[in-house]
């Protein structure tokens, strides 16, 4: 059984940064591609970013592309997600996700691919 557990979250102004942090644990960190997601209230959740099991691949939203990035180091079992120039829209509750199953080379965008999700973190963008 994967547990996650998400930190970092908080209240940043806009152009602030937040680096969240994902830590792994139940599991064999480096078989398996992370993905973050984040979630409004009466929206679906949506896909942020991904990173491949060596981290040698990483994909992004267009909304968050050359702001976020995404980093994992296989040691800590550790998954991150740096946030830059932190805009109102990007307020959600953040959440890191494993999939376990994949024998895919692509890392996937789908949240329904990814079999374990951490319990989010709040991120509120505001003046």
């Amino acid at each position: 059984q994967v547990q996650l557990l998400e930190s970092g979250g908080g209240l940043v102004q806009p152009g602030g940064s937040l680096r969240l942090s994902c830590a792994s644990s139940g599991g064999t960190f480096r078989n398996y591609p992370m993905g973050w997601f984040r979630q409004v209230p009466g929206k679906e959740r949506e896909f942020v970013a991904g990173i491949s099991r060596s981290g040698s691949t990483t994909v992004y939203a267009d909304s968050v592309k050359g702001r976020f990035t995404i980093s994992r180091d296989n040691a800590k079992s550790t998954v991150y997600l740096q946030m830059n120039s932190l805009k109102p829209q990007d307020t959600a509750v953040y959440y890191c996700a494993a999939d376990v199953t994949s024998v895919a080379v692509v890392v996937s965008r789908t949240a329904a691919q990814y079999d374990y999700w951490g319990q989010g973190t709040q991120v509120t963008v505001s003046s």
